[in-house]
Formats: C-alpha cells, structure tokens, sequence
C-alpha cells in the first residue's frame, strides 16, 4: 500500500461529527475569535481526518543528530531570513535553524483571505510558534525536526539558548479596524483576566552570536514590570506595526523601542506585496519606518548581523518592506 492511501487509525472508535479537514482545536480557535454560533456552521455529519501531515514530509533529523554532537561552535554573524508577516527564521552561526509564527489563512473563514500562497515548505531545524492566531501557527508547514509550540521556559541547543516569555495578546485594537470588537459582540473578554486562550502570548528572547533577539509576536505593549525586568537586554527586536495600526499604534510601538533601546528594530506583521492581500486590512510600515531618526530600506529578504556591527548602533530601523523569502 503507498503512503499516500494510508489514513490515520481510530484509538477509541468514537466517530467525530467535526467537518473534515478540520480539528478541535481549529475548531474552538475560530469559536473564540468569531463567536461560537459563526463556528457552529462548521460543523458536519462528517469524520475527522488529521490535519497534519508532517508524518508525510520529506527529509530526516540527520542535521540535528550532527549538531548536537559538536562540543565547540564558530563565532560568526547570525543570519535573519523573513518570510513575509511575522515570519522569521534565525540561522545561527553553527548553523541551528528557528522558524517563528509561519502563517496561514483562517481555516474557519471566519476572517476572511490574507495570504497569497500557502506558507512554504521551509528545511528548519525548530520551529515556534508565539501564540494560536492563523497568521502564527502554520507549524504544520516547515519541513522541521522540533516543533516547540508556544514554549515557556529556557531550551537549549546547539549554539541557541531560546526563553519563552508567556504575557498576553494586544486586546484592544488601537488602529481604525476595531477587530477585537468581534470577541466582545460573541460574549468574549479580549483583555485578561478572563480572555480566551487565543489571546495567551508567549515572547521568545533567542541567544546566539553574542545577540539577543526579541521576537515580540502580538504581545500587549504594557506587559507587567517583572516581564520587562525578565526580558532583560535585547539587541534586535521585532515589532508588529503596520501602516493600519492593528496590532500596536505608532507611540505604543516608539514607547517599546524607547524602554528596550535595542541596537536593530525590525517592523513585522504589514502588508507585503509578495505574501499578502488587501484584504488583511494590513497597510505596510512605511510610514512608521521613515519617521524614525535612523532606518535602512532593506533590497533582500535576509539580514546578517555580528555583535560587532551591531556594537554601535542604537535603535536602527531594518525594514524588509515587500521583499519576502520563497516568494
């Protein structure tokens, strides 16, 4: 029998009334950003298929299985590939690959169509995802040894040290598209302490090459002190500020760089020609890029950076516009 016609095998017999293609978690994601009567729709006298089909992807853990038998590794520049939205993978100097917040459309329907292509089928070593959105958690995609879903806590390998920061997600839409007005209109609390698990965040600070990147994700911009104090030094940030302020406004976005005073800002979560539709409402960042006192327009979609180049900069907006890996 080819694998292809293999399908997965019932442990409990039990027959599942979810459409198919479509699982519970996907299921009570869409339920909590659109209501549960929106989501109810979804579902059908059909059974469950699996959604993943990672078991089916090419490729092996040798890479891994040789990194993890080094005892020494290069010092060197660590390499930044973006891969449109708040899609980031970090190459470190030995060679360890992350990928972080792969996107996706919403599989309910829910929020309409924000992508132009399926997320690519990246080789990557780990992949994270920050929080369970639908333009953060295509973790199905990569082509990726680890998958370490909204870690909290420290993880080492390699020559990567990756801390989760678990906070909580932007709940109230500071731009014109009030979005997080939806969850409240199906009896939803956006903010905490009561919000749904959708709108948990966690912030990864990843250490390698003498660098300190903070991927911020959604994250509110006033998390409490002891985050702050936590977080610690941060050399390269990314933030999610577009044209549209969906995420976090202008002064929210300048009042973060301002605290952490990183050396590289990296705006994410725009509207980029290459990866993403209208109709996300997303704008791109240029306006808030070219506002700031120091900015480079970047002509690629990687970025290699050294502790030592990075030694004297102070709060340099990087800014990969439309430009888009695999794109």
């Amino acid at each position: 029998m080819e694998k292809m016609q293999l399908k997965p095998t019932r442990i409990n017999g039990v027959r599942d009334n979810i459409a198919p293609g479509l699982s519970r978690r996907s299921f009570f994601v869409a339920a909590g950003a659109a209501g549960v009567g929106a989501a109810a729709t979804m579902l059908g006298s059909g059974s469950a298929s699996a959604q993943s089909t990672d078991w089916l992807q090419p490729g092996n853990n040798n890479h891994v299985i040789e990194l993890q038998g080094k005892s020494s590794f290069p010092d060197g520049a660590v390499s930044i590939d973006f891969y449109g939205h708040c899609a980031i993978k970090i190459t470190s100097p030995g060679g360890a690959t992350v990928l972080f917040d792969p996107w996706r459309d919403d599989p309910s329907g829910a929020w309409g169509l924000w992508f132009k292509n399926k997320f690519p089928e990246t080789l990557v070593d780990i992949t994270m995802s920050t929080h369970t959105h639908f333009d953060h958690d295509a973790i199905d995609r990569p082509q990726s040894t680890m998958v370490l879903d909204r870690m909290v806590g420290s993880f080492e390998f390699a020559d990567l040290k990756i801390t989760g920061f678990a906070d909580k997600h932007a709940c109230v839409a500071p731009g014109w598209y009030p979005w997080t007005n939806a969850l409240k209109e199906f009896g939803v609390e956006a903010c905490p302490p009561n919000n749904p698990g959708h709108m948990d965040m966690v912030v990864y600070l990843i250490e390698t090459g003498g660098i300190r990147t903070l991927i911020w994700g959604d994250n509110r911009h006033n998390p409490p002190e002891e985050f702050w104090t936590a977080v610690g030094r941060v050399d390269v940030l990314t933030l999610p500020v577009d044209g549209s302020q969906h995420i976090l406004s202008y002064d929210q976005g300048n009042a973060i760089v301002e605290r952490l005073k990183p050396k590289v800002v990296i705006p994410t979560h725009y509207l980029g020609e290459a990866t993403t539709y209208t109709l996300s409402t997303l704008q791109p960042a240029d306006e808030w890029v070219k506002a700031q006192k120091s900015f480079k327009m970047l002509d690629g979609a990687n970025l290699k950076l050294s502790s030592a180049d990075i030694g004297q900069m102070d709060r340099e907006f990087m800014y990969f516009g439309h430009n888009a890996m695999n794109a």
